[in-house]
């Protein structure tokens, strides 16, 4: 067990009497600082599987989600814990503040997050510009998505924007058009309107492979709210424009699975345990849509290895954890890893 393994059970009682959004900025910021002092150890086997995905080399099949390092700020620290794949953001064209505090809250009765942060970012350039001093060799991914004043009819021109800017330091890019904390930005899921995206960032990508000689794969990241319909219909559109790849899933705005708790009636996206199985659901949905070379990364309610390994025969490619990560700490990835 590393020296972060065992302090963070010890940290965590206090770190959870702090309000949620605090208690992560002084986790991330504690992180960084133990990574620098040379503190952070990979749980990650000596020796694991590498993996190929999307023409990436991946060194196991566990990643971090976007939305725990919204500002790219611990990239090096994420991947010194073992993890193979980081992904950052979600990033925007412009710096914004998000929603109105607070807007993160911990139901830890159900090992579950309701947050409305409202992509609170730094903005893309300030990203990049980190991502360019990372010292780590682990597969990282920019989460991209559009300033909440640009209305839909312009969204197209802030996801180009950001895929333009992240695209010479990113491994992999994921369109967030999932997210219900910026309003109406669900809405770019409709089938023409995800179509008219996807076709624009695609073209942009092919530009972009001949200037810059390598090809950075383009990924959407969809909601676990969708309906059969809507499923399909995404997954056409996917085939139709050879996506590179598919994120599932997103938070939910779905309320059962922790009616009456004090928190439930937040607005924002319920995300951990409680939205498990309808992302599995969808993750699998996906699978058997998509063309074989179209890989799902699946994500949503992971908090064991079990859940991990459960995500690998639903489909999933590879794997991410965020929430389960609040609530068991450097552990679950150890766990997750030993377990696929």
């Amino acid at each position: 067990m590393t020296l972060f393994e065992k302090l963070y059970p010890v940290f965590k009682p206090w770190l959870f009497r702090l309000d949620a959004e605090t208690a992560h900025t002084v986790t991330v910021k504690l992180m960084v600082m133990a990574n620098q002092l040379g503190l952070v150890r990979s749980v990650a086997p000596a020796k694991g599987e590498t993996i190929t995905c999307m023409g990436l080399s991946f060194p196991n099949r566990l990643g971090l989600a976007a939305g725990m390092d919204k500002s790219a700020s611990a990239v090096d620290a994420w991947a010194a814990l073992g993890l193979g794949h980081v992904e950052v953001g979600t990033l925007t064209p412009r710096p914004q503040p998000g929603n109105p505090k607070p807007r993160l809250f911990r139901l830890p009765e159900h090992n579950a997050l309701i947050n409305r942060m409202g992509f609170n970012n730094p903005g893309i350039h300030s990203a990049v510009e980190r991502l360019k001093m990372r010292r780590s060799k682990a597969v990282v991914g920019v989460n991209i998505g559009k300033n909440f004043d640009t209305p839909n009819e312009s969204a197209v021109d802030d996801y180009l924007h950001c895929l333009k800017a992240a695209y010479p330091v990113a491994d992999y890019i994921a369109v967030n058009i999932s997210s219900p904390n910026t309003k109406g930005l669900r809405d770019l899921q409709a089938e023409e309107a995800v179509r008219l995206l996807v076709a624009a960032l695609k073209k942009e990508q092919a530009a972009l492979q001949t200037a810059h000689g390598k090809k950075v794969p383009l990924l959407v990241k969809i909601a676990p709210d969708l309906n059969d319909l809507q499923i399909e219909s995404l997954a056409r559109v996917f085939n139709e424009l050879d996506l590179d790849g598919v994120i599932a899933t997103n938070t939910t705005i779905d309320r059962a699975a922790v009616a009456g708790h004090t928190h439930a009636p937040e607005t924002g996206g319920l995300s951990g345990a409680p939205v498990r199985e309808r992302s599995t659901l969808v993750l699998q949905a996906f699978r058997m849509l998509l063309k074989p070379a179209i890989p799902v990364i699946g994500v949503g309610g992971i908090t064991s290895g079990d859940h991990a390994v459960e995500k690998r025969k639903a489909g999933a490619e590879l794997v991410q954890i965020y929430s389960g990560l609040v609530f068991r700490g450097p552990a679950l990835i150890r766990e997750c890893l030993a377990a696929m």
